[in-house]
């Protein structure tokens, strides 16, 4: 019986959720379509197209967005999130919570651009 507490806490801390923490990343908001590299005179009709331009061109016809960092394209889970079309085609600092392969983002910052 003097062991049934350490067990209980034991049993408590084994059974209850792992909680995601918040990370903050750099990279771009960029769209599932084009991914990690835009080629917006190809895409769009021939059409130049900042960066910016091309994935709320991309969105308007049901591309999802996405995040770039480093290199690798990430799913964002709560494509409502506001700031994602403020920024898109832009490079941010995104702050969020990472489940498996999908950030759901809290937060949204431009970075310093270089002077």
């Amino acid at each position: 019986m003097r062991y049934l507490p350490g067990l209980l806490v034991l049993a408590l801390v084994a059974a209850s959720p792992v909680l995601a923490a918040e990370q903050t990343w750099v990279g771009k908001i960029s769209d599932s379509d084009c991914g990690a590299k835009h080629m917006s005179g190809t895409e769009h009709e021939g059409a130049k197209m900042s960066d910016a331009d091309c994935v709320k061109a991309c969105i308007d016809k049901g591309a999802k967005y996405v995040f770039v960092s480093e290199g690798k394209v990430i799913d964002i889970a709560n494509q409502d999130f506001a700031d994602l079309k403020t920024h898109a085609g832009e490079t941010v600092k995104l702050t969020g919570e990472k489940t498996g392969e999908a950030i759901t983002v809290s937060k949204i910052e431009p970075t310093k651009k270089a002077s």
